[in-house]
C-alpha cells in the first residue's frame, strides 16, 4: 500500500505487485492483438484507437516492472517517458480521427459493441488486480491512470457502437476517439508533472 501512516510512498517494491503487474502485461498484450484485428476489419477507428493504448500500455507496464528497485531518478525517467508515449499515442489518434472526418467510411457496429464489450471486461479485470496498488510514486501511479483510461474508453467505444449502429453514421466512432485522445493527454500532463516534481525532489537532496 501507498503508507499512509509513514507517508512512504510506494515504490512497487512488492512480489504482489510484480506479479500483478505480469497478468496486467499478458491482458494487455492479448487485447491488442484482438482490438487491432477487429478495428482493421470493422473500420472502427475508436477500436483502433484503443488498441493502440493496449499496446503502449503494454510496452509501459514493462517498463514499470524493470525499473521497479531502480534509484528515484531511474523511475522518474521512465515515468517521463511513459507520459511522453501517451501524448504521442494521443497526437496519433487525433491526427487519423481529423483525417477520416474527410472520408464516409462507416465501422461495424456490432463488433464495436462486442469487442468493446470484451475490452471492458479485460480492463475491469486489470483494475481490480491493481486495485491494491493504485497510489504510489509517478511510476506505480501511472499504471493505474492508463488502467482507468482504457476502462473509461471501453464504454465510449460501447456506446460509440449503439449510436452507430442507430443512426448509421460514422461520426460517433470519431468523436469517441477524438475523447480518448484527450483522456490520454490529460494524463500524460499529470504523469510527466508527478514525474518532474520527484525529479526536482532527488535533485533537491544532492
Amino acid at each position: 500500500m501507498s503508507g499512509c501512516c509513514d507517508n512512504k510512498v510506494f515504490e512497487g517494491m512488492s512480489d504482489g505487485y510484480k506479479r500483478a503487474l505480469l497478468a496486467v502485461i499478458f491482458i494487455n498484450a492479448v487485447m491488442f492483438f484482438v482490438e487491432i484485428t477487429a478495428g482493421l476489419k470493422s473500420g472502427a477507428q475508436a477500436l483502433l484507437a484503443d488498441a493502440l493504448d493496449f499496446a503502449g500500455d503494454s510496452a509501459t507496464y514493462t517498463i514499470s516492472l524493470l525499473v521497479i528497485g531502480a534509484s528515484l531518478r531511474t523511475r522518474a525517467m521512465a515515468s517521463l517517458f511513459k507520459g511522453g508515449s501517451l501524448a504521442f499515442i494521443a497526437i496519433i489518434i487525433l491526427a487519423s480521427s481529423l483525417y477520416r472526418f474527410l472520408g464516409d467510411t462507416v465501422p461495424v457496429a456490432e463488433t464495436m459493441g462486442l469487442i468493446g464489450f470484451l475490452a471492458l471486461l479485460a480492463n475491469l479485470t486489470s483494475l481490480l488486480i491493481l486495485m491494491r496498488w493504485r497510489e504510489g510514486d509517478s511510476n506505480v501511479r501511472s499504471v493505474w491512470l492508463c488502467s482507468r483510461n482504457d476502462a473509461v474508453g471501453n464504454v465510449g467505444v460501447i456506446i460509440a457502437g449503439i449510436v452507430v449502429a442507430i443512426t448509421g453514421a460514422a461520426w460517433p466512432d470519431l468523436i469517441v476517439a477524438i475523447l480518448l485522445a484527450t483522456l490520454f493527454l490529460r494524463s500524460s500532463v499529470s504523469i510527466i508533472s508527478q514525474a518532474r516534481a520527484e525529479l526536482k525532489s532527488e535533485a533537491g537532496k544532492s
